[in-house]
């Protein structure tokens, strides 16, 4: 066994005692220590007031007496207040420096029973801060009984090895994992080894937290989680304050962000606090911070450093302490390379920077999302709609498949439900619905670069699965022309003007109004 070493601080009360046998007869803690036959103390470090150096000469002798093989080493420090945190603290850690502790060497029981509470306090956290590389001991005289040794316990910091809490924080961890996800039951482990970091982070630092991902990933909607997870946990007492800096222009953007006084500028007619004022004590979520100027961000560093900044036309800094949470969906690494984003901000906000996958990178999870935004529309509508099992399935083969290219992301998906919840008066979304939507889907992500599926709104859902895709192009690509001319001979004349040319008599409107009627359109249907 390594040589045990007890840290301990003199108890002017508990360890004193009047001299003679009777003492023996008394629990005093330092003392008690030494007398355990199944703790062997081969070192004790007698920390003491200069004022209790007789007592602690007394109080050395009686351990010598009960365990020769300890060595005693008495260690006298002065305290003008005991009660003084800040001095109390600062001495004990003087006291922790000055030692030569070798933790590989020999073990090390920090005794907690005796001193003032404030001495106490101050060991625990050297303690836990590995100053004092050791465990906490904690003693008590036995219940009933005179005993002199009384009874001895040891605290090991490290909470995994304590069944119960261990079990107790994974579950809290869990449910903390969970909110952050708003409860859905997430499938792709990537994400959910994402979200599993954020949380341990959010709970356990107020340093600035950069979310990076492309528009509609979900980062308004985490960092509103992450601010209502650590007001339950009672780690802010302030507001959440979100700014969209997309929106942020010129000289408004320093008056918002950082307020002005009055008369500072043209219009300013009142004092105006400013949006890092408003978030003092809480969470303030920058939103596609990539987009403020140079300006803007040395002072919103200044900010994050040093807690003050100068408002508009001020002369005097005001203070303001926020947990700062940006997001953004560009590379801010290459906007430092362009010049565009400041180095030393992107450095301060790049210690926590976590990047969203878009719905495209998560398929797996669009099944529990799903079911999440029609919970989301009957809380908002108040009304509950649901699918049908064909209807459900078919919904998401296409959107679980490559041909869904989900570029707005969650936005996308959600309003995807609401549509197809307000087509479905009934509360019951059906195959048609689907149909309808995943063409209305396909048409907006292709957009007008490729006219495809244009016809949702003039064949029924019947209709469009029973076109081959290359009529389906074709149509699409003859729907569109027709939408954008004023009449069906200008039409034809656009759609047949490398054929017409070949032959000598042409009837391009007549044309063209047989090859719609063979899908039963008419020129009515698409005149503009």
């Amino acid at each position: 066994m390594r040589p045990i070493t007890v840290i301990s601080i003199l108890g002017s009360t508990l360890d004193a005692s009047p001299y003679g046998p009777a003492r023996w007869q008394k629990w005093r803690p330092s003392v008690g220590i030494c007398m355990h036959e199944e703790l062997r103390v081969d070192r004790f470090l007698m920390i003491h007031d200069t004022a209790h150096r007789r007592l602690a000469e007394f109080v050395s002798a009686d351990i010598a007496s009960v365990s020769p093989e300890t060595t005693v080493e008495r260690h006298a420090v002065s305290f003008k207040n005991p009660w003084d945190f800040e001095e109390v603290y600062g001495k004990l850690l003087d006291f922790a420096r000055a030692q030569k502790l070798d933790p590989e060497a020999e073990d090390y029981l920090i005794h907690i029973t005796t001193g003032t509470h404030v001495a106490q306090i101050c060991l625990y956290l050297l303690t836990e801060a590995r100053y004092l590389p050791g465990r906490l001991l904690q003693t008590q005289p036995k219940r009933g009984i005179p005993d002199a040794a009384g009874d001895w316990s040891v605290i090991d910091l490290d909470l995994s090895r304590y069944d119960s809490i261990a079990t107790r924080f994974a579950k809290e961890s869990a449910e903390s994992t969970s909110f952050l996800k708003s409860g859905i039951e997430t499938r792709s482990r990537t994400f959910n080894t994402l979200i599993d970091e954020i949380e341990q982070v959010a709970s356990r630092t107020r340093a600035p937290i950069l979310l990076m991902g492309p528009t509609g990933a979900g980062k308004s909607q985490l960092a509103r989680r992450i601010f209502e997870l650590k007001k339950l946990k009672h780690q802010v007492n302030g507001p959440l304050v979100e700014v969209n800096c997309a929106t942020l222009r010129g000289d408004s953007a320093m008056s918002a962000l950082f307020g002005h006084k009055r008369g500072s500028f043209t219009g300013a007619s009142a004092d105006r606090p400013g949006l890092l004022r408003a978030a003092d004590g809480g969470l303030l979520f920058l939103d596609e911070i990539g987009e403020l100027g140079l300006d803007e961000q040395a002072m919103i560093l200044r900010a994050i450093e040093d807690k003050r900044f100068l408002p508009v036309g001020a002369d005097r800094e005001v203070h303001s302490d926020f947990q700062l949470i940006a997001g953004t969906n560009r590379d801010l690494a290459q906007s430092v390379a362009q010049g565009r984003f400041r180095d030393d901000l992107f450095a301060r906000l790049n210690l926590w920077t976590f990047s969203l996958p878009g719905l495209a990178a998560r398929r797996e999870d669009i099944a529990p999302n799903l079911d999440y935004e029609l919970d989301h529309y009957a809380a908002r509508e108040g009304t509950r709609v649901t699918f049908n099992k064909e209807a459900r399935e078919r919904y998401l083969a296409f959107a679980m498949s490559h041909d869904a290219a989900w570029s707005g992301n969650f936005r996308d998906l959600a309003a995807s439900v609401t549509r197809m919840a307000t087509f479905s008066p009934k509360g019951r979304i059906d195959s048609d619905v689907v149909a309808t939507e995943i063409t209305r889907l396909q048409r907006v992500w292709t957009g007008s670069t490729t006219p495809t599926d244009d016809l949702a709104d003039i064949l029924s859902a019947e209709e469009l699965d029973g076109l081959d895709p290359f009529d389906r192009v074709q149509l699409a690509y003859v729907v569109a022309t027709c939408r954008t001319s004023p009449s069906l001979s200008e039409a034809g004349r656009k759609l047949f003007a490398a054929s017409r040319t070949k032959r000598a008599s042409v009837n391009d409107a007549d044309r063209l109004r047989k090859y719609l009627g063979r899908f039963g359109i008419t020129w009515d249907q698409l005149a503009v």
